[in-house]
Order: C-alpha cells, then sequence, then structure tokens
C-alpha cells in the first residue's frame, strides 16, 4: 500500500519568522498516521526555523532545489549533505519554473536526484507538459523524456517520488480533470516499470501538482495512480493546506 503524500512547495515566499508561524498554524491539522505523509518545502532561509518549530510533529521537512556536488566553487548553491544537517528528508528536484527560468535540463535533473539519493534524501523528481506541447498531441513523448532522462541509473528501491505537474496548471487556477491525471499518472507508472520493475512501479508514489484546492482535491485523490499532491499556493495557508491534508473528511 503506498502511503499518501502531500508536500507543500512555499517556493519564494515566507521569511524565516514566517515560515515558523506558518508551520504553527499548521501542526494542528496534521496528527500523522500510517496513511498519510505531510512534507513542508520553505525556502533556504526557513528551514532551520522550520525545523525547530516542526521539531516532536508528524510533519516532515524537505527543500526545493540542491546541486549535484556535495561542495565546491558553486556560489550561491546549496549541496544534499548541508540539507540533511538541516533536517530535510526530502527534497524538489526539476520543478518547471526550474526548467524554465534556470534552464534545468532531464541531465541535471537526474545528477540532482542521483545526488539527493547518495546523501540519504528522497528527491520528489518533477516532470509535466507545457500548454503548447499537451495542444500538440506530445504529452506522452514528453513525459517519456523526463521520466527516463531524470530517472536514469537511479534505483527503484531508494524512495524516489515523481510528481506530475502540467505546466498550464501551475499558478494558473486551472486544474487537470481528474481523469487526465489519472491518464498521466497511469503512463508514467508504466514508464517506471519499465525502468525498474513491476514490484518497484506499484511501491512509487506519483503525486499530482498543478491548482491544487481544498475543493478539488477529493476528486484528484480517488484516482487510483494519484498517490498525493505537491501543492504551491494553498500550502501558504494553514488552513487551506490543512483542509487539503484532511481530504478523506
Amino acid at each position: 500500500m503506498r502511503v499518501v503524500l502531500m508536500v507543500g512547495n512555499w517556493k519564494m515566499h515566507k521569511t524565516a519568522a514566517e515560515a515558523a508561524a506558518l508551520v504553527e498554524g499548521l501542526k494542528p491539522f496534521v496528527a500523522g498516521g500510517r496513511d498519510l505523509e505531510v512534507v513542508v518545502c520553505p525556502p533556504f532561509t526557513g528551514l532551520a526555523a522550520a525545523a525547530r518549530a516542526l521539531a516532536g510533529s508528524a510533519i516532515g521537512l524537505g527543500a526545493q532545489n540542491l546541486h549535484w556536488e556535495k561542495e565546491g566553487a558553486f556560489t550561491g548553491e546549496v549541496s544534499a549533505p548541508m540539507l540533511v544537517e538541516m533536517g530535510c528528508g526530502y527534497v524538489i528536484v526539476g520543478h518547471s519554473e526550474r526548467r524554465q527560468h534556470f534552464g534545468e535540463t532531464d541531465e541535471i535533473v537526474q545528477r540532482k536526484a542521483r545526488a539527493a539519493v547518495a546523501a540519504g534524501l528522497r528527491p520528489i523528481v518533477c516532470v509535466g507538459e507545457s500548454l503548447r506541447e499537451r495542444e500538440a498531441g506530445t504529452t506522452f513523448d514528453v513525459l517519456d523524456a523526463q521520466v527516463k532522462g531524470g530517472l536514469r541509473g537511479l534505483s527503484g528501491d531508494s524512495g524516489i517520488v515523481v510528481a506530475y505537474e502540467p505546466v498550464w496548471a501551475i499558478g494558473t487556477g486551472r486544474t487537470a480533470t481528474p481523469a487526465q491525471a489519472q491518464e498521466a499518472h497511469a503512463f508514467i507508472r508504466k514508464l517506471v516499470e519499465g525502468l525498474w520493475s513491476p514490484a518497484a512501479a506499484a511501491a512509487t508514489r506519483i503525486l499530482y501538482g498543478g491548482s491544487v484546492k481544498p475543493d478539488n482535491v477529493r476528486d484528484l485523490m480517488a484516482q487510483p495512480d494519484v498517490d498525493g499532491a505537491l501543492v504551491g499556493g494553498a500550502s501558504l495557508d494553514p488552513s487551506s493546506f490543512g483542509k487539503i491534508v484532511r481530504f478523506r473528511g
């Protein structure tokens, strides 16, 4: 059985003090349990404050990005061992905004995912098509290239998470229909099976990301291959994210 995973990606929002306050507001909504895992991903500057606020809670900590090297002359970058020391258990890799604004390729995504795994982090590897690609009918071609490129050479027993985030639904208010999400997730799971094994594919969690809100999360989560959500804007409000976390009622 795949444990539901709800991840809040705060992007470039919240100072350290605001991060701690947001965590405190979220904690009452998250009791934890065997069938649910919740993770928040503040910006780098908020990780320490969030980690302190999360102590003793059922909420995990993740980062939004990392460099593939352990150390070196990479001004402005943060390595996997640094994130582990801060208390992170997860790291987002290859988010569409990183691909779009910072030129991250599938090769870079794979190197970052490999570095995360080597340090004991669980990478959340993001894949997804743009509106132009969906309208051109190349969604599956894009997913095929991104999944195979991002996971190449990695092991199916390393706790890797895949997040499907149709770029046209991120921050736009548009959301893939439950049927569209299920179709993409089922395709991704089949790709993972080909890369690894049926057992590994069955155990891999695939999240949906793209304007997830309290009023659409239940229908998305009803799909058999949707194992959780990568939540952006709605994760910045404790009540909103709390309702998403408690989608079962």
